[in-house]
């Protein structure tokens, strides 16, 4: 028996709707942000698409990863 490879494809006449699309914010240098538990702040890194450093003041620095749950721009 084969291991599975991959994700299942959506069939048209399938009574069950496809898999939604997740969309994943990307985060520019600079770009001032809120977190839901560290509160406002700046990005000062921003790591290949899969993390940030923000700067949150008070010399608190914290790298979120991806998919940034909690991480919304202003």
């Amino acid at each position: 028996m084969k291991p599975h490879a991959g994700s299942r494809r959506h069939l048209a006449s399938s009574p069950f709707q496809p898999p939604a699309t997740v969309t994943v914010a990307t985060y520019e240098l600079d770009e001032r942000v809120t977190h839901d538990k560290y509160g406002m702040g700046r990005v000062v890194s921003v790591e290949t698409d899969q993390a940030v450093v923000v700067d949150f003041g008070n010399n608190l620095q914290v790298r979120l990863m991806r998919p940034f749950a909690k991480l919304n721009k202003l």
